[in-house]
């Protein structure tokens, strides 16, 4: 009998894993890529599937970066990597290291997704296109300094507008940094904007794959967002690269773009040199008119026509200026006449007189303030005391002073009440008397009626 081995998960997958990644570490495989997800971490999922079958298949960050064109649905592909086994979940994967589309090659793929994808962003519309300056007076240029491109633009500009200068940004035009050099130049001129007016990227032709590095997305978008106009100049008339669509002027060829860029100083040259020959047919056409006109004249007639020239130009001279002479004494005339009358003025109103006369009002108007105060003051003391007396006269108090009193009656429901008739007290009631000074109570003994002549006594 055999002895049973017994297995947990994780060891068997374990060992199934590594054997199949020791079997299949490099194969091509072919399909139809289907479920592709693009993970924010970079990594690309998906599955690739043919009629009778499907393999899911994970592309790394690293790997999917150096991809040129980017995987969809229902695009047909060639894989290349190793075949291994997801633990977590026991899965079949192959773990792709490149691959490449079917068909069309990745090149042109990459090409015609990353033309849709800026187009439908809006940075190939014409409205955000910059004019080019039309007398630039430096042109900066990012090109290789080893390639025939430089010599040319110099030979066109040397032989259109020699005074145009030119400052070049050496930079790698091919291979897979030459996208990273040329953006580094761009930015260097934008950086230094005041030394040139306008940026061309220029290279000679070449095969796709030698142009590839100009349908980089990081260099159309620099492009995009330079702040200098920028002319692309890359390959032949028949070459377009995503930098052609980016950029604010195509030209056909680097010495087209030399071409373009001098345009206007080429067309003022041309214009130039063309009234020159005029300027020269007609000053000697009006010279042999001139000579065969003195050709008549005596020299003695000549002399006496410049000399009378000259009089009449001395003379208009000497009219001129004494014209001058009266302008120049006519406009000071006015404003002589008004410094003088100022003048006048300003002695008449002499300050220190209207400061004395306002310091003797001032003094006039404080006397009559005081004579009021004190006027208004004894008005008021005198009211006062008067008032004073007449409120002594009525004051209840006084009347006291003199003998008086005022009876209560005290007790009972009629207490407080001022006591004005006999009649209103019974005898044995008590009374409380209000003196000028103090009160005093008492109890009621007797009452008299004088004007009934009734008297009533009681015993207290």
């Amino acid at each position: 009998m055999t002895e049973r081995r017994i297995w947990s998960v994780r060891s068997l997958v374990t060992n199934v894993r590594q054997q199949i990644e020791m079997t299949y570490t490099d194969l091509w495989v072919e399909g139809e890529i289907s479920n592709c997800r693009p993970a924010p971490s970079g990594h690309i999922y998906f599955t690739l599937k043919d009629g009778e079958a499907q393999l899911p298949v994970v592309l790394f960050r690293r790997q999917a970066g150096l991809l040129r064109f980017r995987p969809a649905d229902g695009l047909s592909v060639l894989v290349r990597g190793r075949i291994s086994v997801y633990e977590s979940r026991g899965q079949l994967q192959l773990i792709a290291e490149t691959m490449e589309p079917r068909g069309a090659g990745a090149l042109q793929l990459a090409f015609e997704q990353l033309k849709a994808r800026l187009l439908a962003e809006g940075l190939f519309d014409a409205s955000r296109k910059r004019q080019l300056p039309s007398f630039p007076k430096c042109v900066g240029i990012v090109t290789s300094l080893s390639g025939a491109v430089i010599r040319d633009i110099v030979t066109v500009v040397r032989r259109r507008h020699a005074r145009l200068n030119l400052l070049v940004y050496p930079a790698t035009m091919q291979g897979g940094s030459s996208p990273e050099s040329v953006a580094v130049g761009i930015r260097w001129f934008n950086k230094n904007a005041s030394l040139v007016d306008v940026i061309v990227v220029a290279r000679g032709g070449g095969s796709m794959e030698d142009l590839a590095g100009f349908n980089d997305e990081a260099l159309a978008r620099t492009i995009a967002a330079s702040g200098l106009p920028v002319v692309s100049a890359i390959g032949h008339e028949t070459d377009f690269t995503i930098a052609d669509f980016v950029a604010d002027l195509r030209a056909a060829t680097p010495s087209a773009a030399a071409e373009l860029i001098t345009a206007a100083q080429h067309r003022i040259e041309e214009r130039v040199a063309a009234l020159s020959a005029r300027v020269q047919r007609a000053g000697r056409f009006h010279l042999m008119h001139a000579r065969q006109r003195y050709a008549r004249l005596s020299a003695e007639t000549v002399l006496n026509r410049l000399r009378d020239a000259v009089n009449r130009r001395d003379q208009r001279l000497d009219e001129l200026r004494l014209r001058l002479e009266a302008a120049a004494q006519g406009r000071l005339r006015v404003p002589i006449q008004r410094l003088n009358s100022m003048s006048d003025r300003l002695r008449r109103q002499d300050i220190s007189i209207r400061i004395a006369a306002t310091d003797h009002r001032l003094q006039a108007v404080a006397v009559r303030l005081q004579r009021a105060a004190v006027q208004t003051v004894a008005s008021r003391h005198t009211r006062l005391e008067m008032t004073s007396a007449r409120l002594d006269a009525l004051s209840p108090l006084a009347v006291l002073s003199r003998g008086y009193a005022l009876v209560y009656l005290q007790g009972g429901a009629a207490d407080g009440t001022l006591l004005r008739s006999s009649a209103d007290a019974a005898v044995g009631q008590t009374i409380r008397a209000r003196l000028a000074q103090g009160t005093l109570e008492a109890e009621i003994s007797q009452t008299h009626m004088e004007d009934a002549h009734i008297m009533e006594t009681s015993k207290s």
